[in-house]
């Protein structure tokens, strides 16, 4: 559990002009709150945000705005007219089975003798290699046309070449500085290109070929583009926002048996597809195939008109995907291990771990799951002892451009590809320390501290009331959501917490309903169920989530997933005559908490013999001015001395948190401290009588007034301290004229006095007047826990 309530990520909150805000809302008619999504995504015309808002009406760009397209169409509509045999050249990953669909699904349109090949992960691993290029001169190919890889092919493209082949690339990973020789090179982000839009995926690429060589917008191919684009985390917007979209629309009906026979399989509801169904239901189960054993079947998959294959393929992917979760969680667990053991990230900025046996075709997700974890750079490989080879993964964190570091290790990395956030690579064995020493280095020299604290980007800030119904309607038509257009996250700041409970069959998470100036807003937090111990009763929470649409027996109602929370003042909590205690301190980071006893025999009482080393025993106003409470969670065991003693200990810092238990092993003699009208009838009592046997009839007298026999030895007691009686063999008697005195001269009064006094300030108490005392005390309104 981490500490809280400090937030868990680095708050970036975006504030954009507020009259900017506005005169976008009124040009759109759209509510401020969405607006202001709009600007922070860069979006700040009207013209550009309906471009934005309504993507469909968009037209695609001219397919032979790409450089090389009109020389790769005519060599393809030559290879068509006189039959040649075309190889589509593919990647095994979810944007390369999407790539290679699109392209043969197009020339087989126009009637050409095509094939496809997808490399093996395993044996020949990524890009074209030149045994597969023999191999299909042999089978008498002599046009390949490559999609999603190939821009870094330089020496296969030059054997293709030697051997009578032509090769036409399309790809969009980075250029590397020698491109190869090919007869066209399909690329947006070539050097001197000027198509208007540089992030399409793989598939995007394909698209765009397929456009120009069909002559019109091969509509009825969109649902596979979509799937691609998504899965390959390019940037979703500009043409790749249209290109999802309408795919989008199109997967929600598509006529592709094996897609629709895997989405009934998962129990997917057709309506409702959109880019989490791609995300988290069909990319994952086409990538499992060509992680685990060959592409082939995922692209079968998605051509076949075949219901019994159908069926076959996607029983044999959702195998496939289960392993592939078996082996992640397997490889994870092995890797957390060895990092905390060998690299801990106190000491390595940059992860390089390897092992032998790891599956090459996963460690890319592992290493995702790295980074979720420890929050640095992460690069997983497998060791093939045979080859003298490691060949794995890497994903980084925002401010590390993992490409651009790589490319300045080249002399140790034969291959090696891939955007700034991932690469792929293979290294050999030996050079597997270099490759961690350099990265590290290259860390050190420009990450800073903080870079190493996630950052949470929030897209604005809002008040309760902000968040209508239309507000959230109208931002859901900013999805879909992704790479450059994030799911939008928004920050409410001082909100009331009006209801807390945890949910789920293990109650690890909760919901809660947040109240502000009278409006409220129903919330879920999935992992957060400790939030429920960790929030004040009446703290002001910040909190930080995404917006959707709650429905619920026909009734529609904004609801926010939490994504972190903060409270910036110390916080209250409450442990008065609780019985077990034990799972609270237990529950209290170590690090975090401080235990103070102001008696010795609480330990004994309270059976904390576990935190006997860390209880600190404050006995004087000297001991209590020497610890500091700074940032920390202090709990009060039992009841100090005086007030005096608190008054100390906090004036000099201020805890995040006060957990109040002030447990008192004997409850006090009487339950009423006895009023001056008390003394007062006692001592005109005392007058008539002019002596009292104490010790015959002190029950008896205490039974007729209702009072307890401790009530009255104490007023006797005072009276003595005071000089107005003396006590002789169990005999009262009072002083002929005595001086006069007030009863707080007498210390045993004094003493009682002051402990009913505080009994009723600490222990007595409510909880609001109890936070007001502390408040009084440390004379402080706020203690930001954010420090």
């Amino acid at each position: 559990m981490g500490d809280m309530l400090t937030a868990k990520t680095r708050w970036d909150v975006k504030r954009p002009n507020i009259d900017k805000i506005n005169e976008l809302a009124q040009q759109l008619n759209i509510a401020p709150l969405v607006a202001s999504l709009l600007i922070n995504r860069g979006i700040d015309t009207a013209e550009a945000a309906k471009a934005f808002l309504y993507p469909a009406k968009q037209p695609f760009h001219d397919p032979f705005l790409l450089d090389g397209m009109d020389r790769a169409v005519m060599r393809i509509q030559q290879a068509i007219q006189t039959g040649e045999r075309i190889l589509v050249f593919g990647d095994y990953d979810a944007d390369g089975v999407s790539s290679t669909t699109v392209m043969v699904s197009a020339l087989a349109e126009m009637g050409a003798n095509v094939d496809f090949y997808i490399p093996n992960r395993f044996t020949e691993g990524y890009g074209p290699n030149e045994r597969a290029f023999r191999l299909a001169k042999e089978n008498g190919v002599s046009l390949i046309i490559t999609v999603d890889t190939g821009i870094a092919a330089v020496k296969e493209v030059a054997l293709a070449n030697e051997l009578g082949m032509d090769v036409i690339i399309t790809d969009h990973h980075e250029p590397g500085p020698v491109l190869p020789e090919a007869l066209a090179i399909i690329h947006p982000k070539k050097p001197g290109s000027t198509y208007p839009f540089r992030e399409l995926a793989g598939v995007g690429v394909a698209f765009k070929v397929a456009h120009a060589l069909l002559g019109e917008v091969p509509s009825h191919l969109l649902d596979v583009v979509a799937i691609g684009t998504i899965a390959d985390l390019v940037s979703l917007t500009g043409e790749n926002r249209l290109l999802v979209v309408k795919g989008l629309e199109q997967l929600r009906t598509t006529r592709r048996v094996g897609l629709r026979t895997l989405l009934k399989q998962c129990g997917v509801n057709m309506q409702q597809i959109n880019e989490e169904t791609v995300g988290f239901v069909i990319a994952p189960r086409i990538n499992a195939v060509g992680r685990l054993s060959d592409a082939d079947p995922a692209v079968r998959l998605l051509m076949t008109n075949d219901e019994t294959e159908a069926q076959m393929l996607t029983a044999e992917m959702e195998a496939l995907n289960q392993e592939r979760q078996q082996l992640v969680n397997d490889i994870t667990e092995e890797a957390i291990a060895m990092i905390q053991d060998r690299f801990p990230p106190d000491a390595y900025r940059v992860l390089v771990v390897a092992n032998e046996g790891w599956n090459a075709g996963v460690v890319g997700i592992v290493a995702s799951r790295l980074v979720e974890q420890f929050y640095r750079p992460t690069i997983v490989l497998s060791i093939d002892r045979d080859k003298g080879i490691a060949k794995g993964s890497g994903r980084s964190i925002h401010g590390f451009d993992l490409f651009l570091h790589l490319s300045a290790c080249r002399d140790i990395l034969p291959h090696f590809g891939g955007h700034p956030m991932a690469a792929g690579m293979t290294l050999a064995i030996e050079h597997v320390d270099e490759l961690r020493e350099r990265l590290n280095a290259q860390a050190s020299e420009i990450l800073a501290e903080e870079d190493f604290i996630p950052i949470t980007s929030i897209d604005a800030t809002c008040s309760v009331r902000d968040i209508t119904i239309e507000a959230v309607e109208q931002m859901e038509q900013l999805a879909p959501f992704g790479v450059d257009n994030p799911k939008p996250l928004i920050l409410i700041e001082d909100a009331s917490v009006q209801t807390i409970r945890r949910i789920g069959a293990d109650q690890s998470h909760v919901k809660m309903v947040f109240e502000q100036d009278g409006a409220t807003l129903d919330s879920v937090g999935f992992g957060y169920g400790y939030l429920h111990d960790e929030i004040a009763r009446d703290a002001k929470v910040s909190v930080v989530g995404s917006l959707s649409m709650n429905e619920w027996n026909h009734l529609r109602k904004p609801q926010l997933m939490i994504c972190d929370v903060l409270v910036r003042e110390w916080q209250l909590f409450d442990m008065r005559g609780m019985k077990h205690v034990h799972s609270i301190f237990s529950s209290l980071p170590a690090e975090k908490r401080l235990l103070i006893a102001f008696r010795q025999d609480t330990v004994e009482a309270l059976r904390l013999h576990a935190y006997r080393e860390e209880i600190y025993v404050i006995t004087s106003t000297e001991e209590a001015k020497r610890l500091s409470v700074d940032g920390r969670f202090i709990v009060f065991l039992d009841m100090p001395p005086s007030l005096e003693v608190i008054k100390v200990l906090l004036s000099y810092s201020l805890p995040a948190r006060i957990y109040a238990l002030f447990y008192q092993r004997e409850t006090h003699f009487f339950s009423t401290m006895p009023t001056r009208d008390h003394f007062k009838w006692f001592y005109a009592f005392l007058l008539q009588r002019g002596s009292f046997h104490l010790e015959k009839y002190g029950d008896e007298l205490a039974r007729s007034r209702g009072w307890t026999k401790e009530t009255i030895h104490f007023m006797v007691q005072v009276f003595l301290e005071l000089q107005f009686v003396t006590l002789h063999n169990g005999v009262v008697s009072l002083v002929h004229q005595p001086e006069k005195r007030d009863l707080m001269d007498s210390p045993t009064y004094r003493l009682k006095h002051a402990q009913f006094e505080l009994e009723n300030i600490l222990l007595y108490s409510s909880y609001e007047q109890l936070k007001r005392t502390f408040f009084e005390i440390t004379g402080s309104q706020v203690y930001e826990e954010a420090k």
